[in-house]
């Protein structure tokens, strides 16, 4: 447990919070708010930004209506 955590309250959507239980049991991190603080990690230190922020994403907005597993899944 590296650093102080802060509570936030912080709205997203049904799928988002699967994916990051799913994420967490998967990589064994144990709770969702740890696997939240890993993305951030990897966005913080590793990601593109302008990748991230300037391309519009909307997985909500196709046929499969946001994150699933096995979609997820399918990918792999």
């Amino acid at each position: 447990m590296a650093g102080e955590k802060t509570g936030v309250e912080f709205q997203v959507q049904q799928d988002l919070v699967k994916m990051l239980e799913f994420a967490a049991e998967k990589y064994k991190l144990g709770d969702k708010d740890k696997a939240l603080r890993c993305i951030l990690d990897y966005i913080a230190t590793d990601a593109d930004w302008d990748e991230i922020f300037k391309r519009i994403r909307c997985i909500r907005c196709g046929p499969d209506g946001g994150w699933s597993k096995d979609a997820h899944d399918a990918k792999v």
